[in-house]
């Protein structure tokens, strides 16, 4: 029998975080978490706060958790978490402040006054990724705009999984597959931007060294191992964005497939060799971040479950008690089919708030009828959801000139069965869902990688089918109708 190796996947995502044991059998993957925790925001004197520290804190019970129950040191750490937002470091290499969240209104009009001094198109020709508020280059240049001291002390700046991999080994370095999603990465010179970030007055010199997924960070500083119970270990980059590590663990063959990362939000797009950067992409606001393995996540940005979440959240406070998502999902079910739709990227939606009625001014703004019952909104945000996942699919279709016939969706919105049956009707292509864990596949695949476990992406991807099931939605009838709401939803964008 082949010798079992444990990795530690460290799992950060915008709501809540994981610690995952992975155990490789040589042929298939088996997952355990160890440790789950919310990864908190905190709002002060107007500024949305993430807890970092807490995530630390959280990611020494995790290992110390593996400690406890096998008693050695894993093969690897490894963490990952969403892009865009960051920390900085000062001299000492002590954090000077907090990182902000992406959903903070730091950014509001930003973009626009950045893009008086570089041009958006400027901007995309050099990055080649979706013009959103949210990006990294926004957050600094409104800290710019602000004179805010807090870059003139920094000499490093690192996102939020490379910012946890620092705190674990002392050492500064930003994995490239999250630098993409800066909108600092110049895509053709391999590097940092340095000629937006001149023009932007951002500093460039607290730009950190950029390193490959699959590289090992260094070994877990002295004094974290004592405290967990472990010696010493290494850490290693994974694809260090959440996303990339997931798209990494679509258990896919061939080249006709589609990924849809699902979950807060909804990443959808396909995997290719090199970027696609021109007047077309640029119009239609299509990203290329970096992937694993020297490939290229040629995707949209689709707000996912947002909205239904933020819903809950409306009604929670409203009646004291959380509402159960299969109670939803059964009530969007029951409900009226193709009364309404809104454009889940519009960016009214982007904002923490009260999503029920902020989804029924957009409603009276194109003459649809209100939502009501809760029905009607978890049915409006699905219909909306696969109604984008099909516009999405046919885009990248038009723009990389291949043809796809299969959807993978990955990520927790995998395990929503509605959900998928009408992204399959919505889109007429077969959905594969799962796995659930994606992200922690992809991240412990890539430090098995990196320790030279396994040879390639491609045989990655077939421990991954060997480890799991996955479910398939086939399209149903009801196609006239599903083209006929395609043709209303494609007046709301």
């Amino acid at each position: 029998m082949a010798q079992v190796k444990r990795y530690v996947a460290l799992d950060l995502g915008a709501g809540s975080g994981r610690a995952i044991a992975a155990a490789f059998d040589g042929k298939k993957v088996d997952l355990e978490v160890l440790h789950r925790f919310s990864t908190n925001s905190t709002s002060m004197l107007g500024t949305l706060y993430w807890e970092f520290p807490s995530f630390i804190r959280h990611i020494k019970l995790g290992l110390s958790a593996y400690a406890g129950k096998y008693g050695c040191n894993p093969a690897g750490i490894a963490c990952d978490s969403w892009g865009v937002d960051f920390g900085l470091l000062e001299k000492t290499g002590h954090l000077l402040a907090n990182p902000v969240h992406y959903r903070d209104m730091r950014t509001n009009g930003i973009a626009e006054k950045l893009h008086a001094v570089i041009p958006a198109r400027t901007l995309y020709q050099r990055t080649g990724i979706q013009i959103m508020s949210i990006n990294t280059i926004y957050q600094l240049y409104s800290l710019v705009l602000a004179n805010s001291p807090l870059l003139d002390k920094a000499v490093s700046m690192l996102l939020i999984a490379d910012l946890a991999s620092y705190f674990l080994t002392g050492t500064p370095v930003q994995e490239y597959t999250t630098a993409t999603t800066t909108e600092m990465y110049d895509a053709e010179k391999m590097d940092w931007s340095r000629d937006s970030l001149l023009s932007a007055k951002i500093p460039p010199g607290m730009m950190p060294e950029i390193i490959a997924p699959g590289t090992v960070i260094g070994p877990l500083l002295d004094g974290v191992a004592s405290e967990c119970g472990l010696g010493p270990t290494p850490v290693i980059a994974p694809g260090s964005h959440d996303t990339a590590s997931a798209v990494a663990a679509v258990p896919a063959e061939g080249e006709d497939w589609l990924y849809i990362s699902s979950g807060t939000w909804s990443l959808m797009g396909a995997e290719l060799t090199s970027p696609i950067i021109n007047d077309a992409t640029f119009s239609k606001n299509f990203t290329n971040e970096g992937g694993v393995d020297g490939t290229i996540r040629f995707l949209k940005n689709i707000s996912g479950m947002w909205m239904l979440q933020e819903c809950r959240r409306a009604w929670e406070k409203e009646e004291g008690k959380a509402s159960d998502y299969d109670s939803l999902d059964r009530a969007g079910e029951a409900a009226e089919p193709f009364a309404r739709f809104v454009n889940p990227n519009d960016e009214r939606f982007l904002a923490p708030g009260n999503m029920p009625e902020r989804i029924n001014a957009a409603l009276r703004e194109t003459g649809q009828p209100e939502a009501r019952e809760k029905g009607d909104f978890v049915r409006l945000c699905y219909e909306s959801l696969a109604l984008a996942y099909r516009h999405t699919a046919q885009t990248v279709g038009e723009l990389t000139g291949r043809k796809f016939n299969v959807i993978h969706i990955v990520g927790g919105g995998s395990l929503n069965t509605l959900l998928n049956q009408l992204a399959a009707d919505a889109a007429g292509m077969v959905i594969k869902a799962g796995p659930v864990e994606a992200t922690a596949f992809g991240n412990s695949l890539m430090q098995a990688v990196a320790l030279g476990d396994i040879a390639s992406l491609a045989e990655a991807r077939q421990v991954v089918r060997n480890s799991v099931r996955v479910s398939t939605f086939e399209p149903s009838g009801d196609r006239d109708r599903w083209d006929e709401a395609y043709s209303r939803y494609l007046k709301l964008l």
